[in-house]
């Protein structure tokens, strides 16, 4: 395992590296140490976009991976399954009401209204027949689907609809010094999370065996629900709705190293970040010099990512 974590460390650093130096602005190594608006670059737009792209994938899919342990179904993940498009509303909800509201508070009833929307699907999937688990992803993209198309109704009624599709596809080219940083508040969330794996894993294992071995089911539930909210509603704050990296890495690592969330969340959460790093910097190659939002890249690359996982057995069954 600790191979593992060393490889993910390695790729990531050599991916980050890698993202400093892809953009419209040639930089180079040499243009470092004689070009001071080289490094004024790098420290205003290029780290900042870095930074906000490790962090965004690595607690989507920390996040990702909390969901499917709660609800109990691996074909589930926050932005697919109401949360991401919960937290979109929230934050329609105050341009319209108070247009003028600081980003704090945008943050704060986006995170209330993603709670909302989480707790909902809880709600709707516990109903389902446990004998169908495919009901429930299902379940997830028409739920998630009709909060979205509600979202997009409302913003075209209020003449908002160009403004409001900044976060219904997510992407890293606004982000600069000054307008990420509330994404270290995901990352707070997502190392929090870390110290109640065991008890996310136990919830994993289903109401009766959490109870008999002396955990408080309803409290295990709440902490992770808000704990994705949290991190859903400011990832699309940040930089948008980011769909399937909660998705398929979680699956990837399940299926490669089991489910012992105390072992495997640092892997998933460096899967996740290589894998959102990588579609960015793969957006901005594609149709250089203009640029591919990570959302389309991760729409398309995700999904054959996930149909080639339903195809293969894995190795933790």
């Amino acid at each position: 395992m600790i191979r593992w974590y060393w490889a993910g460390v390695l790729a990531l650093a050599l991916l980050s590296f890698l993202s400093i130096f892809v953009g419209v602005i040639d930089l180079s190594l040499r243009g470092l140490w004689r070009d001071p608006e080289a490094l004024r670059l790098i420290g205003i737009s290029r780290f900042p976009r870095t930074i906000a792209a490790v962090i965004a994938g690595a607690t989507l899919a920390i996040a990702g991976c909390v969901m499917q342990m709660l609800v109990r179904n691996r074909f589930v993940e926050p932005m697919t399954a109401g949360t991401g498009q919960g937290a979109a509303l929230g934050i329609l909800i105050v341009t319209i009401f108070a247009p003028q509201a600081s980003i704090f508070l945008k943050m704060v009833l986006a995170s209330g209204t993603a709670l909302v929307a989480s707790l909902g699907f809880l709600e709707i999937v516990r109903r389902l027949p446990p004998t169908q688990p495919l009901l429930v992803p299902l379940v997830g993209l028409v739920y998630g689907g009709i909060i979205g198309a509600g979202v997009v109704f409302v913003a075209y009624q209020a003449d908002l609809l160009q403004f409001i599709s900044v976060w219904l596809n997510g992407e890293f080219s606004g982000v600069l010094r000054g307008r990420y940083e509330l994404l270290w508040l995901a990352a707070a969330g997502a190392a929090l999370t870390y110290f109640a794996a065991d008890q996310f894993a136990i919830v994993g294992m289903g109401r009766a065996v959490t109870t008999s071995l002396g955990l408080n089911y309803k409290q295990v539930v709440l902490v992770g629900l808000v704990a994705i909210s949290l991190i859903s509603s400011l990832t699309v704050v940040t930089v948008g709705i980011i769909p399937f990296v909660g998705l398929v890495v979680p699956n990837i690592i399940s299926r490669l190293f089991g489910d012992n969330l105390r072992q495997t969340l640092p892997l998933v959460a460096m899967m996740g970040a290589g894998l959102t790093l990588a579609s960015d910097i793969a957006g901005r190659l594609i149709r250089f010099p203009f640029e591919v939002p990570v959302g389309t890249v991760l729409g398309v690359v995700g999904a054959v990512i996930f149909l080639r996982l339903l195809y293969r057995t894995p190795r933790y069954a």
